[in-house]
């Protein structure tokens, strides 16, 4: 029987016969997050915002669009649009198209309100990445968000976009960097983009083997999604679709180990679901192909760790004896992190789990020292957050570590009520602190 990979290129190469320069396979991340979309009762896809405040009058938002629109001419992921054609998911390589809208503040509503707005209402049909200006008048900054469809791009893209942008911006917009007149960079950089997502294909296609898929089923087997049945009446009223909590802890011994994070994430789903149950947890893990450029683009396979939230049993698929098992699992597991995330599933299923792929939580990890900050014409931009936007799933937790360990969880409200969120955000922060800093 044929593999995911294998049917997925067969029907991609029988579409796009003679339209393989505008239409471009997809990597299986890319087919996850395109499924996710289809799934959505909105149809909304998954959006990676960055935002950032600088003083104000240090944006010419003419000449940053005009910088944005080169960098996507640079990067063929930046203007090709994620779609599914006959059923099969590709990549639609257009112009680049990189508007700077400017919203307009509604009675009542602040500068960060706006940007929400704009960012949740998102048309999918649009261009993959757009950029949106707000003023703040009492801070006497301008916001900006630089938002991006998760399906072309994935976490070790967004520095090169941050880095590159502001590049851009720094550059004379003279007839050399024009989009048109780049012809021979955009071809050579399709070229690459092309090479790589065929060769992440092939790794993709040479992991799919029955003991890949027998290793996962009986890995996943008791999963199913836990959280309970989303019950929009459960928002408090005039509250937004998500709730956020944010920790600083001291760095200790170099940081915390991802089994580590991932033991941490399994005391906030024991608060969330209760012991003795196998919560989905997924992460993003992978890179770019051996041999491949270093392409902005979405390789990064979203792994499922079954976190057991049992007390030291040992005897669930997470591993509940604590970090060593956790670790000797999670190696494990890496070992098959080339298998996509469609193949895991259709394993799990094949072995008798319930589980459909739903994620009862997120992880994801950055080191701010790979993050550059978003400088325009010499002037360092401020990163923020802005929070209360939809959450895809129950809860995330992202993690940055560096001189200290930044912890932040969102959660939907309509799914997890605030006061069991915070007992789940205090568990994770406990988890996470040195010794000597735990309270017992």
């Amino acid at each position: 029987m044929l593999s995911i990979t294998s049917q997925y290129l067969a029907r991609y190469r029988r579409l796009t016969s003679d339209r393989s320069d505008t239409l471009l396979p997809v990597t299986g991340a890319q087919r996850r997050f395109l499924l996710v979309r289809s799934l959505d009762p909105a149809g909304r896809p998954d959006v990676v915002p960055m935002f950032f405040a600088f003083p104000t009058g240090t944006i010419d938002p003419e000449r940053l669009r005009a910088a944005a629109s080169r960098l996507a001419a640079r990067h063929t992921a930046l203007r090709s649009r994620p779609t599914v054609l006959r059923g099969t998911p590709v990549l639609s390589v257009a112009d680049p198209d990189v508007p700077v809208t400017r919203p307009a503040l509604a009675p009542g509503e602040s500068p960060t309100d706006a940007l929400r707005r704009a960012v949740d209402t998102w048309d999918a049909q649009g261009p993959p990445l757009r950029l949106f200006l707000v003023p703040d008048e009492e801070r006497q900054e301008e916001l900006l968000a630089v938002v991006l469809d998760h399906a072309v791009c994935d976490g070790r893209s967004l520095a090169r976009i941050v880095d590159e942008l502001g590049t851009a911006y720094g550059e004379e917009a003279t007839e050399a960097t024009e989009p048109h007149a780049a012809a021979a960079e955009t071809e050579t950089e399709l070229t690459a983009y092309r090479d790589a997502v065929l060769r992440q294909l092939d790794a993709e296609e040479r992991a799919e083997t029955p003991e890949a898929a027998a290793y996962w089923a009986q890995r996943l087997h008791a999963l199913h999604a836990h959280a309970p049945a989303p019950r929009p009446a459960r928002v408090p009223e005039g509250a937004r679709p998500s709730g956020a909590a944010q920790a600083r802890l001291p760095a200790h011994d170099g940081g915390v180990s991802f089994p580590g994070l991932l033991d941490a994430c399994r005391s906030a789903a024991r608060e969330l679901y209760g012991p003795d149950r196998a919560v989905p947890l997924g992460y993003p893990w992978g890179g770019r192909p051996p041999g491949a450029e270093p392409v902005v683009g979405c390789f990064l396979n979203t792994l499922v760790f079954p976190a057991d939230t049992g007390r030291g049993t040992g005897h669930a698929p997470g591993g509940g004896a604590g970090p060593e098992a956790t670790a000797d699992a999670w190696w494990d597991d890496l070992d098959r992190a080339d298998v996509p995330f469609d193949a895991v599933v259709t394993a799990a299923r094949a072995a008798g789990s319930a589980w459909t792929g739903g994620l009862d939580g997120l992880l994801t990890v950055d080191d701010d020292s790979r993050r550059p900050p978003l400088v325009l014409a010499g002037v360092e931009g401020r990163e923020v957050h802005i929070d209360g936007r939809p959450v895809r799933g129950p809860f995330a937790v992202s993690v940055t570590q560096g001189a200290e360990i930044r912890l932040r969880m969102v959660w939907d409200r309509a799914v997890l009520d605030d006061e069991s969120a915070h007992r789940a955000f205090d568990a994770l922060t406990d988890a996470l602190r040195p010794p000597e800093h735990t309270v017992r």
